[in-house]
Parts: C-alpha cells; sequence; structure tokens
C-alpha cells in the first residue's frame, strides 16, 4: 500500500494534498481528482505526480492539468431547495437522480455543505469555499441547522424534554437540542428541531430514541440562511449580507459554544399556534442528515 507523503515544513500557507487542490480549483470531485491523478495527468512543477496525497502550496508550486496550468475559481455560494428523491452525491452507480442533475448552467464544480438523505428536503448550501464549508459543517463551531419534521406517534413533552437534554446514540450522546412543538394532529407532533451537530441521520435517531418515527424532514436553516420561500427543486446564490453573516456566525461559534437553546431559554417544550394551513406555520407539509 502506497505511504502517505508526510508534509513538507510548514510555509506560509498551509499546504494541502493534491487531491484537495485540484477539487478545490473546481475542476470535478475528489474522487475524480485521484483517478486523473493516477492517470498522470496531473504535475507539480513540471514533474508528473501519481499519488493524490501529495503536499501542495499552490500559491508557490505550479499545478497543470493536462499541461494548462490550475488557476483558483471564483467563489460560488448556491442555496438549493432539495427535493426528496435526489441524492446528495456527484453520481450515483445505480443511476439515481442527484443533487447536481438539479443545478443546470453551472459550470463550476461545487460541493455540498453537509448532505440531506434521499427521504429528506429543504435548504442544501452547496460551495467551492472548502473553508467554510469546513466551519459549517465542523461540530466545533457550533452552527445550528434547523429542521421541521412530522412524526409519528405523538411526541409527549417528557419526550420533548429528553430531546432538549440529549439523548444517547449507539454512537454517543447528543448535545442538547432546542425543540419547539409546532401542532398536532390525532396520530401525529409536528416539530421544529434545532441541532448543532451534524451525525448520519441524525435527527431520525433522536426521534426513534424516544419511541418515535420521522415520516417527513425538511431542513429549513443553516445558521442565519433560511429557505424562505424558494421553490422546491430550484436554488439561487447567496447574498452579500447572507454569506456575510454565515461566516460571522461560523467565526464565532467555537468562541461562544453556544448552547442552541439560548434563544428560547430553558423553556425547551414550547407550543406554537399553527399556521393558516395547519402546517405550524412552518413549510413542513411542502417541503438532512442529520435527517
Amino acid at each position: 500500500m502506497k505511504q502517505r507523503v508526510p508534509p513538507p515544513p510548514e510555509r506560509n500557507e498551509p499546504q494541502k494534498t493534491l487531491e484537495r487542490v485540484i477539487s478545490k480549483a473546481g475542476l470535478g470531485s475528489r474522487t475524480e481528482a485521484r483517478s486523473w491523478i493516477h492517470a498522470g495527468r496531473v504535475a507539480v512543477n513540471g514533474r508528473v505526480i501519481e499519488n493524490p496525497d501529495h503536499w501542495v502550496t499552490f500559491s508557490q508550486d505550479r499545478v497543470t492539468f493536462d499541461g494548462q496550468p490550475l488557476t483558483r475559481q471564483k467563489r460560488l455560494y448556491l442555496l438549493l431547495y432539495k427535493p426528496t428523491g435526489y441524492l446528495t452525491t456527484y453520481k450515483d452507480p445505480e443511476g439515481r437522480p442527484t443533487v447536481y442533475d438539479l443545478l443546470a448552467g453551472i459550470e463550476q464544480f461545487i460541493s455540498p455543505v453537509g448532505r440531506l438523505d434521499q427521504d429528506s428536503s429543504g435548504l442544501l448550501l452547496l460551495t467551492n469555499d472548502t473553508q467554510l464549508a469546513e466551519r459549517l459543517t465542523n461540530p466545533e463551531f457550533h452552527v445550528a441547522k434547523t429542521y421541521q419534521v412530522k412524526c409519528r406517534p405523538q411526541v409527549s413533552d417528557e419526550a420533548i424534554a429528553m430531546l432538549a437534554q440529549g439523548v444517547t446514540l449507539d454512537d454517543g450522546p447528543t448535545r442538547p437540542a432546542q425543540v419547539r412543538r409546532l401542532m398536532e394532529n390525532e396520530t401525529h407532533s409536528f416539530l421544529e428541531i434545532i441541532i448543532t451537530e451534524g451525525r448520519n441521520r441524525q435527527v431520525r435517531r433522536m426521534l426513534e430514541a424516544v419511541g418515535s418515527r420521522v415520516e417527513k424532514l425538511v431542513r429549513t436553516r443553516i445558521g442565519s440562511l433560511s429557505i424562505g420561500d424558494l421553490p422546491v427543486g430550484r436554488y439561487r446564490e447567496l447574498s452579500l449580507d447572507e454569506l456575510r453573516m454565515l461566516k460571522q456566525e461560523s467565526s464565532d461559534g467555537k468562541d461562544s459554544q453556544q448552547d442552541p437553546r439560548a434563544h428560547g431559554g430553558n423553556g425547551s417544550v414550547v407550543r406554537a399556534q399553527p399556521g393558516r394551513d395547519g402546517s405550524g406555520g412552518g413549510r413542513t407539509g411542502k417541503r438532512r442528515s442529520p435527517a
């Protein structure tokens, strides 16, 4: 097995592996980058490199792909309203639809920030800004993710209190969450759940831990970024104000160690009046994963 090349002595700019440099330049996914490197299509300072883990300082090393120099791509930040039935991946070997099928007209390669599973919908951020993506997905930065869920059977106040304090899953206890009851009908509870982690299918597993099961899950916010009235299956670019707020929130979160309940005080069990459509004022009825 090929050994990973140890990084050279530190320079002013952090080194990145060659596969990450190619992906970050917007040419393709890291999987594609590895295949191109193995095929001998990439050179560093005039020498063909076939090890994807070769360390590179982009500002100082000359990287070429098929003889053409790599250049930094313009930063792109897209908000997509992911429908159910789409995979959050670049290509599916079984030919199922992916979120990239929804990005008509986007020529730059951008990556999803976190994932939404096939059965979940809602806000999905895609970007080629790997530093921001890392901050938004790394739980150390405590960026809140907001979900609306429809679950069955109904969730009691005691169960909501357990979710708010944190429940134990097979991969360890969860952080405290903010849980708000939106409405109920005869068979289901409709909840809003805010977490600052991003484990695989976390929200679904949290509800299962208290004896309920998610039937519909929609991510409505990442930090202050909201899905708003964006139609299902459509995307738009982030505004400068939205981007500035996201960067601020993902920079401040690590230091503040915010408890998601901070905005709701100790009242983790909150009842809200239903909206006119009976959906609790949210868009769960229309609109990972943590899902």
